[in-house]
């Protein structure tokens, strides 16, 4: 399965499953990031952290550890 972390700027994906447990899933869930949701790449840094996206309307930046706990299908 691939990982927000592993798309590109420009795609644009939809959430599958969101890994971790217990504050670390909540924090990305009250973030926006839920379940059949779209995200929009838009700026991944040159060293992978931080990943930018438009997720439900506005702009978000997570960090590379949590990207990589977002799988996501195109």
């Amino acid at each position: 399965m691939q990982t927000l972390r592993s798309a590109k700027p420009g795609e644009t994906v939809t959430v599958v499953k969101i890994g971790g447990g217990g504050p670390v899933k909540r924090r990305i869930m009250e973030m926006g990031i839920t379940k059949g949701v779209k995200l929009q790449v838009q700026k991944v840094a040159p060293l992978g952290d931080p990943v930018e996206v438009t997720v439900r309307g506005y702009e978000l930046s997570l960090r590379k550890a949590d990207a990589e706990l977002i799988e996501v299908e195109h």
